[in-house]
């Protein structure tokens, strides 16, 4: 071969050793690229093993300071910027908690044996909810061809309105408490506001006169189920003063379900206290059979004729002319009006050296539907 044609193939050879290395760095950069994002992946869906490594929402850091030391900066900052629409401030110094703490009260409460977990329960945000019921049926006829329809009868309206009251409640806790870092104040608070809610709401519910209270659907008259009339609750007595009869104690459970509508009774429960349940959960059929039924799954209610219990510890006990069983749909028949917020004022000042979170939340409830709700009362007639 001759000098030129080995100068060409070296150099040809040169050029294919460069594009071979070029092609390398280009493998070596796609891979490194490909890395970088596996790693900004795994970092991103990896759980947080530490509270060194979780970062807190700026609403919740502006909560924990305004609560700690009563540092309202951070929360005027995200009202003025526009940042949070769940954080607002308020003329008199009060705050909208950050909305986990708010959907722990709200869980709490629907959670909890009260009314509220069984009754139908909507948002507002105005001062009163209004209900419309149509109490009567619209009248239907048959039709011929060729005669003439005659008029039927119109529906009738009722219209309820529910006002909403504010329902308080006031924990505290020492200024040196709040200022251990490692205290979860925000989870401490959430607790103690909703079993005071809890507690306050579960008992106006059922015994409420409706006077800066929700009306309980107990405080209401009632009238034997035969005389029943729209604004009162029907009633099954027992056929004894005090107590079950003597010799047929389940035949007032069952004529007590039989006396709801069938619309109605699809999804009806039983409401009592615990001793009342400890006396019906003895009853037994004609043929032995317990009418009462634990539950076999976690957190699912006992049931009672195939219906299911809430064990309602503010309904009465078992006495003369107690009504101290109730079942219905509450769905239908009770209702639950609130507005969605839930307002905390800080104060250090009033039980030094503790402070004191006044957190404050308007609802509401009345009886929307008469005919959705029986009683079962402890006396002969």
């Amino acid at each position: 071969m001759s000098h030129d044609g080995v100068g060409e193939v070296t150099e040809a050879l040169a050029g294919l050793v460069s594009d071979f290395k070029g092609f390398q760095q280009k493998i070596t950069q796609k891979m490194q690229q490909q890395e970088e994002r596996l790693n900004m992946t795994y970092q991103s869906q990896r759980p947080q093993l530490s509270t060194a490594e979780m970062v807190e929402a700026p609403h919740q850091k502006a909560m924990d300071a305004y609560l700690r030391s009563g540092d309202d900066d951070g929360l005027r900052a995200l009202t003025l910027d526009g940042k949070s629409m769940n954080t607002a401030v308020s003329a008199e110094g009060g705050y909208l908690v950050d909305p986990q703490t708010a959907e722990t009260v709200k869980s709490v409460l629907t959670s909890s044996a009260s009314i509220r977990s069984i009754a139908s329960v909507v948002n507002v945000e105005a001062t009163s909810f209004d209900v419309l019921v149509d109490r009567t049926e619209t009248g239907a006829g048959w039709a011929t061809e060729n005669g003439a329809t005659a008029e039927t009868d119109s529906p009738l309206f009722d219209r309820i309105s529910i006002p909403l009251h504010e329902l308080s409640a006031m924990p505290k806790a020492s200024q040196r408490l709040l200022d251990d870092a490692a205290f979860d104040i925000e989870g401490w608070l959430a607790g103690r506001i909703a079993d005071r809610f809890a507690t306050a709401e579960a008992a106006a519910f059922v015994n409420g006169d409706g006077v800066d209270k929700p009306t309980g659907f107990l405080t209401y008259g009632h009238v034997e189920e035969q005389s029943w009339n729209w604004g009162l609750l029907g009633y099954v007595a027992t056929g004894a003063s005090g107590d079950f009869d003597a010799s047929r104690p389940a035949d007032a459970v069952v004529d007590l379900v039989y006396a709801l509508g069938a619309k109605y009774r699809a999804n009806a429960s039983f409401v009592m206290n615990s001793k009342t349940a400890g006396a019906v959960r003895k009853m037994k059929d004609a043929d032995g059979r317990f009418l009462w039924t634990d539950s076999l799954a976690a957190g699912q209610p006992a049931q009672l004729m195939g219906y299911p219990v809430l064990i309602a510890e503010d309904m009465p006990d078992i006495g003369a002319d107690a009504t101290a069983v109730a079942f219905g749909d509450f769905g239908a028949g009770y209702t639950v009006a609130e507005r969605p917020d839930l307002r905390v004022l800080r104060d250090p000042f009033s039980a030094k050296p503790h402070v004191l979170f006044y957190a404050t939340k308007r609802v509401g409830g009345d009886v929307t539907d008469f005919a959705a709700i029986k009683l079962l009362k402890f006396s002969v007639v």
